[in-house]
């Protein structure tokens, strides 16, 4: 697989830690999930093809966790990993979701639970460490103080360089009383943060990401395209496909993006997109990577050809009146951040 035309990724500083992180990391949520109908959205030889696409656009950040298609996203991961040089690869994953039918304890981030699935993600990645592990949601049944403990366990025996914590709703107090506690007891803290953000999920805009900025936290978005919804493929009229209203999530996703105001937004973005030469999509992305403690959005593609389409958003150059165009055409909670 040739690199898509013309894209080159750039390096970008993950926070504090002091290393490098590619300007458009890759996901690899879709990697085994199936559909409704019992097939792969992406087989194992698709996903490779995605990986090398990714790999020959200069991309070395690959996102998992180990609920990906029930682990093979992380054994496909390691498989493809195996005839190159992992040193060049930072590799993210994430513990917390029930994986044991009938035992709590195979949930969230008690000591029990973290050690022994620290050990299986390295079998299936094939590595003897991972560079970023994510709690995947808080654990309100773990405290604080037991979950900081254990992580920090991790990092001093090698298995893991940093720690993240990736959320569905902003909790900056959360991550910071968890790393007051590390920091407290020598503990290593999260240094990475992953929070769903996008042009019209813009709930993180305020203290998260204040207090992100303050502490010199990598922000590192999921979901940058809105579940598709900032691709252009939805219009007012047609709504959802009888095809697509067939999922669990239709309901939901219909009453949280094909809104009379995030349409509005995404006129906006069309408008921008067409003085750019580019996609909705591309420009969605490019408004993010314009963005102020915005460290690498993370991609998701389900063909090669829209991968490509996604990293062509690194060649998108936004004028300071059109990001502010964009940021202003749905307003966060604190408009002026």
């Amino acid at each position: 697989m040739t690199a898509p035309a013309d894209i080159d990724l750039d390096y970008v500083q993950l926070g504090d830690t002091g290393i490098q992180t590619s300007e458009l990391q890759f996901g690899t949520w879709r990697f085994g999930k199936e559909t409704a109908e019992g097939h792969l959205e992406i087989d194992e030889d698709r996903g490779y093809e995605l990986l090398d696409a990714y790999d020959a656009a200069g991309g070395r950040f690959i996102d998992t966790a180990d609920i990906y298609g029930g682990g093979l996203a992380e054994d496909w991961i390691g498989n493809w990993l195996e005839d190159r040089e992992r040193e060049r690869y930072t590799i993210a994953s994430k513990i917390y979701w029930q994986i044991r039918d009938g035992d709590p304890n195979s949930r969230g981030t008690n000591r029990k639970n973290i050690r022994h699935r620290i050990d299986e993600i390295l079998d299936r990645l094939g590595t003897d460490y991972i560079d970023v592990l994510y709690i995947h949601r808080w654990d309100d049944a773990t405290s604080a103080r037991e979950m900081m403990k254990t992580l920090n366990q991790l990092v001093e025996s090698g298995k893991v360089d940093y720690l993240g914590a990736s959320t569905l709703r902003p909790n900056a107090w959360k991550v910071t009383r968890a790393n007051d506690i590390a920091h407290e007891n020598g503990w290593e803290p999260f240094t990475v943060l992953q929070p769903r953000y996008n042009l019209v999920d813009r709930e993180i805009e305020g203290d998260y990401l204040e207090m992100a900025r303050h502490d010199g936290l990598a922000v590192c978005p999921w979901s940058p395209l809105g579940q598709g919804f900032l691709t252009g493929k939805y219009d007012r009229e047609d709504g959802l496909t009888d095809e697509e209203s067939r999922a669990a999530e239709a309901t939901h996703f219909e009453e949280s993006y094909l809104t009379p105001e995030n349409f509005l937004a995404h006129d906006e973005l069309d408008a921008v997109a067409e003085e750019v030469g580019a996609t909705p999509a591309q420009t969605a992305l490019a408004w993010l990577m314009h963005r102020d403690g915005i460290t690498a959005p993370i991609l998701g593609a389900r063909t090669t050809e829209q991968l490509a389409e996604n990293l062509g958003a690194a060649r998108i150059s936004l004028a300071q009146d059109q990001v502010d165009r964009l940021t202003a055409a749905k307003k966060g909670p604190y408009a002026d951040i």
